[in-house]
């Protein structure tokens, strides 16, 4: 996973215009919880759940709170540099009145990290105190970003997903089989998705690297006949 500043030019104002969708959308459907998610591992998540919080703590100056909930493969610490010795994990284990081992990257950016490994991530992760915790968030920042495992390799993707407002999927073009990403949608709930980032898309190629709906548009054109 590359730095959130490294993102190239085209690519990073595909992370503007995603976060204006979001913008708009938070005024329409007080929207403020979104996760970030992927059929399958490798597809550019969280590099998406990073900028995407970047962008709407510096250019819309948003509190924002990005939450890497991917506990097998944790990754954002790596992204941004910061220590994993304690997290997400460590705070859904301990008392409601206790605080969170939050890092404040940035006057508006704020980091909870993955924090220790565990055996049974769902579990925690559709807990009551992961409920609650999303409800805390929500009181002290502008935006949730929550960065998920793949979907594809939850038994309870729609768990997760009932804790947020929206989804964003996150798709490898060229190499994410269709069959996945329509797996992917259904586990989510074809209500509960936003949008579609289309990552790795070559140059020739006449949408530039982000695709808002694209795929999933083609999802619901494919499943009309039924």
């Amino acid at each position: 996973v590359g730095s959130p500043a490294e993102a190239a030019p085209a690519a990073a104002e595909q992370y503007r215009q995603l976060a204006a969708a979001l913008h708009r959308a938070q005024k329409e459907r007080n929207l403020s919880v979104i996760m970030v998610a992927s059929a399958i591992a490798g597809e550019g998540k969280t590099l998406t759940s990073t900028n995407l919080a970047l962008t709407l703590s510096e250019s819309y100056r948003k509190r924002v709170l990005l939450i890497d909930a991917d506990l097998r493969r944790p990754a954002i610490h790596e992204v941004f540099q910061i220590p994993n010795t304690a997290g997400l994990t460590d705070g859904l284990r301990t008392a409601r009145d206790q605080k969170l081992p939050v890092v404040r990257v940035s006057q508006r950016l704020t980091i909870l990290t993955a924090g220790r490994p565990t055996n049974d991530p769902m579990g925690i992760l559709t807990s009551d105190r992961m409920k609650r915790l999303i409800e805390e968030a929500v009181e002290r920042f502008d935006w949730v970003i929550i960065d998920t495992p793949p979907v594809g390799l939850l038994t309870d993707a729609n768990l997760l997903g009932a804790i947020v407002d929206a989804a964003v999927l996150v798709v490898a073009a060229g190499s994410t089989p269709f069959d996945l990403v329509q797996r992917a949608v259904e586990a989510l709930g074809r209500e509960r998705i936003f949008g579609v980032v289309l990552n790795r898309v070559g140059p020739r190629e006449s949408y530039a690297g982000y695709d808002y709906g694209k795929y999933y548009q083609k999802y619901l054109d494919t499943n009309e006949k039924d």
